[in-house]
């Protein structure tokens, strides 16, 4: 087939648990012999790093970049209260991309367009006008929730409203672009039903984060000195809410049971200033060259998240190494896993700091919950019958046009 994926960040380098899950769906399809063209747009979030790149991988997929400044516009954001627009989705859209992305459809044809998450959809009619091609919406999450969760969290009463707004003009939008393509690929079953729920009636399949877990190192427990970790961008707003409440609710209660525990932090824009220097035993790594390597050297992976959506990379890859984790069942959302035997759940800081002692206090559970957290992303999370399954889904879709 010939598949056209437009991305709203590269997905290489892998930075985040978007990028990766954009890139085993470029890698899978190649592998699979499939033809690919790659559009993506670059930020100063996310720069197109050509030079990270192998040669290889820009000629399989001929890979080209548009910059889009999407940083927060004060003038922009107050006009969307005025035009009703979803300043969210609105900040992605280029004239420029829009243009080339013209061009391209004009010269080329395609089987199937590829959207990579409701921030790739203001192209949809520059895409319908060039194209005959199906449009199919890889869906990384239903965005208005997360907002919807980050407003409830807020104390603010002012940002707490307007939260609030945003919210609900990302709602409005989200209800009505799905209407204008021809098939959800949703991250996880819990989206999929939400989106049945919603009233979209056209193809509609779950196809989850897929890896190579032989490119993942088993890295189950095997030291005397237990450590906790956590990595995750902390520009990405839910991560940063998360930590928060970790290290004022749930880490006094810890640092009293074991005062020599410690808590690893590593991601994109974590610094000492972020999160405060009065934490005892918290090391701040800020952003690490392997990931791999930073989940390998500790025991324990923590997922406090608050108001996420879609499904965790992180967690993915953590059990894939064979990590012990302990989440909130947000954190937790679209993973098929059994609470105490793949995971351990807490949402509440007593119950989510109760989950970390049990398995403080028994490293030889470290070990087990980390072998079954291996066999279970093994199982459900493999890249090439995930593969499989999506070109199946192109398939289903074209044939119900």
């Amino acid at each position: 087939m010939r598949i056209l994926q437009l991305c709203n960040k590269p997905p290489f380098p892998p930075k985040d648990g978007g990028c990766i899950a954009m890139n085993n769906i470029s890698r899978g399809l190649l592998s699979q012999g499939h033809e690919l063209k790659l559009i993506t747009i670059y930020t100063h979030k996310h720069d197109l790093e050509l030079d990270k790149i192998s040669k290889e991988y820009i000629d399989q997929t001929d890979i080209e970049g548009v910059f889009v400044d999407t940083k927060v516009n004060i003038v922009d954001a107050f006009s969307s209260l005025i035009t009703q627009d979803s300043y969210n989705v609105s900040r992605f859209f280029s004239p420029d991309l829009d243009i080339r992305l013209a061009n391209l459809l004009r010269r080329k044809k395609f089987d199937i367009i590829h959207l990579e998450s409701l921030f790739m959809t203001p192209y949809i009619g520059t895409i319908r006008r060039h194209s005959k091609a199906p449009i199919v919406l890889r869906s990384h999450n239903l965005e208005y929730i997360i907002w919807e969760r980050i407003a409830e969290g807020t104390r603010n009463p002012a940002k707490k409203a307007y939260l609030k707004y945003l919210s609900k003009r990302l709602k409005d939008y989200e209800l009505s672009v799905i209407h204008h393509v021809d098939g959800i690929a949703a991250i996880s079953a819990e989206d999929e039903e939400k989106y049945a729920s919603l009233g979209f009636e056209r193809p509609l399949l779950t196809i989850p984060f897929g890896i190579d877990t032989n490119q993942y190192p088993f890295s189950p427990h095997r030291k005397e000195k237990v450590t906790l970790f956590h990595i995750g961008a902390m520009d990405w707003r839910p991560n940063l809410e998360a930590m928060l409440w970790f290290l004022e609710d749930i880490w006094p209660l810890l640092n009293m049971k074991f005062p020599d525990l410690e808590v690893h932090l590593a991601g994109r824009g974590l610094t000492d200033d972020l999160l405060g220097t009065s934490y005892k035993n918290v090391v701040i790594h800020g952003e690490v060259e392997s990931a791999k390597d930073f989940m390998a050297a500790h025991s324990i992976m923590i997922v406090p998240l608050l108001s996420a959506g879609g499904i965790r990379v992180k967690i993915i890859e953590g059990m894939a190494m064979g990590k012990a984790i302990v989440s909130t069942s947000v954190g937790a959302e679209g993973i098929d896993a059994i609470p105490n035997q793949h995971l351990a759940i807490g949402d509440e800081a007593e119950t989510f700091a109760t989950a970390i002692s049990r398995l403080v206090d028994a490293p030889e559970r470290i070990k087990q919950m980390g072998h079954e957290a291996r066999n279970l992303a093994s199982k459900l999370f493999d890249n090439g019958v995930i593969i499989d399954n999506l070109i199946q889904f192109y398939k289903s879709v074209d044939s119900e046009r």
